[in-house]
């Protein structure tokens, strides 16, 4: 009988494992490794043929390019970082998904950071993503602190602001006068007959575009309707959300029960004040007429249908993201300001 001390202990292997190169994608292919390189980086570079040859190498042997490497030869980090308000809203999602879709088709990954209009958050935000270096950076906005204007400057990195209007953007610029947009609403129910006007937002926080549309709905009704009140309700502590635009509702009617339209800084606050006033009895627009400013998804579905601004959501997104690649690309490229405009929908609600 073998004693234990005799008895060999068992014998693990291990397979030798690693990950697939160009090397090996270029010999499946039957290709060039130069080839499969362009194929992957600049596929209009190659052969239709040639691209569909290093497609199906790279699926056979599970080939993951080296990002990380291909960044630093060519000193990029293959993405672009945004920062805005929240992500809660459709029409800031819309802005993302058009912008992401341009990025994407070019291989840059997109970070997100959101500030809860907050100014001095979106200072650390982007301190925090600078020190990650993107190749660029898309801002909702062009009111910042004079931190925030000095860090991006200094960076040198392209920055396309976006969602409003400035005559001293920090690089590039697309969007659209907020100012322009709620003059118009203004002048509109003006000249539909409406006398008493109220605007209703958000004005304790750092949302300059909402700040804005207040300034514009003083400027225009003291133009056009000289001695009449200026009445402004700001939702304070209860921020932007349909909560508070309920109300709105009864804070008009407490503290203004002479206004004959609820001029709202957002469709947030529309929806709630619409649904609010029908829940009281009040018919729309008969007894309180309600306008909006966004053409959130929900806006013309409501009964009656939300009179609003309808803003460039997507395009705004797939303009800057053009935009970043064409600087990205062309690093002495001139920085330019783009105006989408803004359309004034009609309908029932005022």
């Amino acid at each position: 009988m073998t004693g234990d001390s005799d008895v060999m202990p068992p014998r693990v292997t291990r397979r030798k494992t690693r990950d697939a190169t160009v090397l090996d994608v270029a010999a499946a292919a039957g290709v060039s490794p130069s080839t499969v390189s362009r194929a992957i980086r600049e596929p209009q570079s190659v052969s239709e043929a040639a691209y569909a040859a290093v497609m199906r190498a790279v699926e056979e042997t599970s080939y993951v390019p080296n990002r990380a490497a291909s960044n630093l030869a060519s000193n990029r980090s293959g993405t672009v970082a945004a920062v805005m308000p929240a992500m809660s809203y459709s029409v800031f999602a819309d802005t993302i998904h058009g912008l992401e879709a341009v990025l994407s088709e070019a291989g840059i990954q997109l970070f997100l950071g959101t500030t809860d209009y907050d100014s001095g958050r979106e200072e650390k935000i982007l301190g925090a993503f600078l020190g990650r270096r993107p190749d660029g950076i898309v801002l909702v906005g062009a009111s910042h602190t004079p931190g925030t204007r000095q860090l991006l400057r200094r960076s040198r990195i392209p920055v396309v602001e976006t969602w409003d209007w400035s005559d001293d953007p920090i690089d590039s610029l697309v969007g659209f006068s907020n100012g322009a947009a709620f003059t118009a609403v203004v002048e509109f129910v003006l000249a539909a007959g409406y006398r008493h006007p109220t605007f209703g937002g958000w004005l304790t926080g750092d949302d300059s575009r909402a700040h804005s549309r207040r300034d514009a709905f003083r400027d225009t009704l003291s133009r056009l309707r000289p001695g009449e009140p200026v009445r402004i309700v700001d939702t304070a502590a209860r921020g932007i959300s349909v909560e508070a635009g309920a109300w709105l509702v009864d804070e008009v009617r407490k503290i203004h029960p002479e206004t004959d339209v609820l001029v709202c800084a957002s469709d947030i606050f529309a929806t709630g004040a619409i649904l609010q006033a029908q829940s009281l009895g009040l018919r729309v627009p008969e007894d309180l007429a309600v306008t909006g400013f966004g053409d959130f998804e929900v806006s013309r579905f409501l009964h009656p249908p939300l009179t609003t601004i309808q803003t460039p959501n997507e395009g705004i997104g797939r303009r800057a993201g053009e935009l970043l690649l064409e600087r990205i690309a062309h690093s002495d490229a001139d920085p330019v300001s783009i105006d989408l405009g803004f359309t004034l929908l009609r309908r029932a609600s005022a």
